[in-house]
């Protein structure tokens, strides 16, 4: 029997303690992946457990790479990664500088600002879009009230309007996460850095510039990720509003993913699609992670 007190073999008893949550993660995160990447090298139509397994095939990368959609859909969702993530994270921080002040009600903003977060994602999608219906949705009404059209907006029909109506709701719906982040980051510099700052005469940008945004590398790297991954994944907020129309304009690769396999039934040319988007993820998370080690550094 193995003696785990000595000290020859007390490192095993660390790889036995972690074993069971290295056999939970095979299970729930590496064979879906590995049994996905399977599946895109097959012609499957809808996956059966226990089926007889398609001959290897590249014909859905085949598919996936001389197919305007698929370009169509990675446009789409680098343009919402640009303007989603960049409008979220720049709000998202300077709500978090606000409520890292100190004045009356801090307590009450800031359970204000993350109750977009708090609610579940499909029930404010729903409310969005009667807020933004063409014949009854109150931003018409308030437009058409004060003058600033002549005629509703059909945020759902119009290609323009259709996308920038989902970046609003996917604006309004993840900066809450990335200001309470980015409070947390701020509420963790050290007071005695502006202190010195002001000694030594800086002034109020200069304090930012020199003192904040150093400090806030780590937190902010964090956030650029999460926010990418957040925006390549979501689903819900963009078929609710708009179901990847009109004309393709916010068809992300998320809603071609689902397009492939719920409703043309092609699970081969679905997991094609999701395989390409994981390893866009692993590549953006890859390069923004280096990109922020380096400045800390």
């Amino acid at each position: 029997m193995i003696d785990f007190s000595s000290p020859r073999h007390r490192h095993k008893l660390g790889y036995l303690l972690i074993a069971p949550a290295l056999i939970m993660m095979a299970l729930i995160i590496v064979y879906p992946i590995l049994l996905s990447v399977d599946i895109s090298f097959q012609d499957v139509k809808i996956a059966r457990i226990g089926s007889d397994r398609k001959p290897f095939s590249i014909e859905n990368y085949e598919w996936l790479f001389t197919s305007g959609e698929f370009y169509n859909s990675l446009w789409v969702t680098v343009r919402l990664l640009l303007f989603v993530g960049g409008t979220a994270l720049i709000f998202g921080f300077a709500c978090a500088l606000l409520l890292n002040e100190k004045f009356k009600g801090r307590s009450f903003a800031r359970l204000l600002v993350i109750l977009p977060w708090a609610v579940p994602e499909v029930v404010a999608v729903v409310i969005w879009a009667w807020m933004l219906d063409s014949s009854f949705g109150v931003f018409n009404w308030i437009l058409l009230t004060t003058g600033m059209i002549s005629e509703p907006i059909a945020f759902a029909s119009d290609p323009t309007s259709a996308f920038f109506s989902v970046c609003l709701v996917m604006i309004w719906k993840g900066y809450p996460f990335i200001c309470i982040m980015l409070l947390a980051g701020l509420q963790s510099i050290p007071e005695e850095q502006y202190q010195a700052a002001s000694v030594d005469g800086a002034n109020v940008f200069q304090r930012f510039w020199h003192v904040t945004i150093p400090n806030m590398l780590p937190v902010l790297g964090v956030c650029f990720v999460m926010t990418a991954l957040w925006v390549f994944r979501d689903f819900a907020i963009i078929f609710v509003l708009t179901e990847g129309g009109p004309v393709g304009s916010t068809k992300s690769l998320a809603i071609m993913t689902f397009e492939q396999s719920f409703q043309f039934f092609r699970m081969g040319r679905a997991a094609a699609v999701g395989v390409i988007t994981l390893i866009l993820c692993a590549i953006l998370s890859r390069a923004l992670v280096s990109r922020f080690a380096k400045s800390v550094a």
